[in-house]
C-alpha cells in the first residue's frame, strides 16, 4: 500500500521531480568529468552551468516537499526521518556540483596513463548513486521492497573504493615522473570522485532503516 494518500498527487509529483533532478545532476557530473578528461573545455563549462541550475531546482523542490509533508500531515511520526533522507538525497547533487567546481577551479593535471582509471572510478561511483534512486521511488509506494533494491548501491560503492585505491597505489608506487605535490593533488581528486558513492551508501543505509520503521 502506498505511503502517500491519493489526494496528494502534487506532492508525489514533486518527489518524483526532485529525484529526477538529483539524478540528472549526478549524470551531469559524470559527463563533466568525462569532458575534463578528454579536454573538451567548452562542453565541460556547459556542465557547470547545467549542474548549477539543477542544484538550485533541487533545493526549491526539497523545500516544497518538506512543506507538503507538514501541510498534509503525512507520516507525522516519521517526518523528521524523511526530512533527513531528503537531505541525504540533496547531498548527492550538492557534492556533484562541488566536485565539478573543484575540477574547474584547481584544474588538476591528469596524465594520459591515468585517465582511463579516473574514468572508471567516476563511472562506478556514479553508478552507485544511480542505483539508489529506484529504491527511493519505491519507498514512498511499497517500502517493503526497498531493501532488495539496494544491492547494486553497495556493489558499486565497493567497486569505486577498489578502483580509487588502485589509482592511489599507482600514483605513489609507479608514477616516478610526477612530483609529490602532483601525486597528492590527484589523490585528493580521487577522494572527491569517490565521495559520490560514499554518499550513496550512507543514503542506502538510511533508506533501508527508514523503510523498516514505516513498515512496522
Amino acid at each position: 500500500m502506498s505511503l502517500l494518500f491519493k489526494n496528494v498527487k502534487e506532492l508525489i509529483f514533486d518527489i518524483d521531480r526532485f529525484i529526477d533532478t538529483v539524478e540528472q545532476g549526478v549524470l551531469v557530473f559524470k559527463e563533466g568529468v568525462t569532458n575534463y578528461l578528454n579536454e573538451e573545455i567548452s562542453s565541460f563549462e556547459d556542465k557547470i552551468v547545467q549542474i548549477d541550475k539543477l542544484e538550485s531546482n533541487a533545493d526549491k523542490l526539497q523545500r516544497k516537499i518538506d512543506d507538503g509533508f507538514y501541510m498534509h500531515s503525512i507520516l507525522p511520526q516519521n517526518v523528521s526521518d524523511i526530512e533527513n533522507m531528503l537531505d541525504k538525497i540533496d547531498e548527492l547533487i550538492d557534492i556533484s556540483k562541488d566536485n565539478l567546481y573543484q575540477f574547474a577551479d584547481e584544474q588538476p593535471y591528469i596524465p594520459e596513463v591515468l585517465r582511463q582509471d579516473f574514468q572508471r572510478v567516476t563511472e562506478s561511483s556514479v553508478e552507485s548513486a544511480l542505483s539508489v534512486f529506484p529504491a527511493i521511488r519505491v519507498f514512498f509506494r511499497e517500502p517493503l521492497k526497498v531493501k532488495e533494491m539496494l544491492t547494486k548501491v553497495y556493489f558499486y560503492e565497493k567497486e569505486a573504493d577498489k578502483l580509487a585505491r588502485n589509482i592511489k597505489r599507482r600514483l605513489f608506487h609507479d608514477m616516478d615522473n610526477l612530483q609529490l605535490s602532483q601525486k597528492i593533488h590527484l589523490r585528493y581528486f580521487t577522494l572527491h570522485i569517490e565521495t559520490i558513492s560514499d554518499k550513496a551508501e550512507a543514503l542506502a543505509d538510511t533508506l533501508s532503516i527508514l523503510a523498516l520503521k514505516v513498515s512496522i
